[in-house]
């Protein structure tokens, strides 16, 4: 008997008992389906955690002042302003592993068109701000560097100010908004950018050149920079180098001494992406492990039906191996019945699995993304499955001896 009908033989005899067969390969079905789920969905959740701090910029650092203390009471970092226009200078000259710097003053006002007013959060920058954020224009142009050595009254736009005030689907660019009071040409509105992690609203904001802001808006502290420094690295390796090099750097310029804490602080976002990537990580591991263990029930469950096989079917085996099949063939036989359960529970698993992920997906938006390799290591690991705990009763059959296997009752 030739392999293909050896083969014939195995699925022959487990169309007999189509139910069984099928709930053998639950176990298997169960394994794949959860293991492809769970990757599918922890790899999107991985995605929607890089989109989020993409959104924030690229190679990002955010340098805060310092704190303050009045009768005792500390308060937060930003609450003392202790960097000055010089260090944000020296930050874009002198430390290598920065590409860009950019201040940004801010403060939440009250905006107006012809028709509507809005509070909104009002930020004093410049050109490089939109290059470190990653942060486009949809309609118009950004901020220029000529806007900011002018001091020009014009602004950008986010798109949440556009809808309050001109109306979803409109152009504001020529039009004139009033901060303060002050109008101020509109000249562009920013890609719309969503929500942060944390649930604020990026295009809830308005943007003009720094020098308008400290003239025209609020007020600066002579030397001191009354609000923040956004700094891009150059690349993702050279950030947390930059963090760094930036500490030693302002450390020095603000004559901290050893054991004296630092005076501002440096916010890596390339960090806390990371940590928050490797969360998800360690989740989708955990889950991926639970899973298997699904595939090894399965694996229990093929080799016991398959002992139980072997018993219904000894005089079976007698009479095959009394015609002239042999050992080998009564192993390749067995092997193929349970090869056979485990990889149709594999394809099935498939299947569920890849359901699974989009029911799940949808329910939580998130994108679902589907890794081919794990796919093909959760078929084959349920193949390897149904070799490995079918290769006993295998070779218990095989083993029978052909006068007591027709003898069995």
């Amino acid at each position: 008997m030739n392999l293909w009908q050896t083969i014939r033989v195995a699925v022959r005899a487990l169309r007999r008992n189509k139910l069984r067969s099928f709930l053998t390969t639950l176990g298997i079905i169960i394994g794949v389906g959860a293991v492809i789920a769970t990757v599918a969905i922890g790899e999107g959740a991985k995605a929607k955690v890089q989109e989020a701090f993409a959104s924030m910029g690229s190679n990002l650092l955010i340098i805060m002042p310092g704190t303050s203390v009045a009768g005792g009471a500390h308060g937060g970092f930003g609450s003392m302003p202790t960097l000055t226009w010089d260090d944000l200078k020296a930050i874009q000259s002198e430390v290598a592993s920065v590409e860009l710097a950019a201040p940004l003053l801010f403060s939440n006002m009250q905006v107006a068109s012809e028709e509507q007013n809005w509070s909104t959060r009002v930020s004093g920058t410049t050109p490089d701000y939109f290059t470190i954020r990653n942060w486009p224009m949809a309609k118009g142009r950004p901020l220029s560097q000529s806007d900011v050595d002018t001091g020009a009254k014009v602004a950008v736009l986010g798109q949440t100010v556009v809808d309050k005030l001109y109306g979803p689907n409109s152009d504001p660019v020529g039009q004139t908004l009033r901060i303060k009071s002050v109008p101020f040409l509109v000249i562009g509105v920013m890609a719309k950018k969503g929500q942060s992690p944390v649930g604020t609203d990026y295009d809830d904001a308005v943007s003009i050149p720094t020098t308008a802001y400290l003239s025209k808006i609020q007020g600066g502290l002579k030397n001191y920079l009354s609000g923040m420094i956004f700094v891009g690295a150059r690349s993702l390796e050279a950030t947390r180098r930059a963090e760094i090099e930036i500490a030693a750097l302002l450390r020095d310029r603000h004559h901290l001494q050893g054991g004296i804490d630092d005076d501002f602080s440096i916010r890596n976002l390339t960090e806390m992406a990371s940590a928050q990537e490797q969360g998800t990580k360690t989740l989708t591991t955990l889950l991926s492990s639970i899973a298997a263990v699904s595939l090894l029930v399965g694996g229990i469950g093929i080799m016991n039906i398959m002992l139980v096989s072997v018993t219904e079917r000894t005089r079976e085996i007698g009479l095959r191996m009394a015609v002239g099949a042999k050992p080998r063939q009564i192993l390749i036989q067995f092997l193929v019945e349970s090869l056979t359960l485990s990889t149709l529970g594999g394809l099935l698993g498939i299947a569920a699995g890849l359901v699974t992920a989009q029911r799940l997906a949808s329910t939580f938006d998130w994108p679902m993304l589907i890794r081919p390799d794990v796919i093909v290591i959760a078929v084959g690991f349920s193949g390897l499955v149904g070799v490995v705990f079918g290769l006993y009763p295998a070779t218990r059959a095989a083993a029978l001896d052909p006068i007591d296997a027709l003898r069995y009752e």
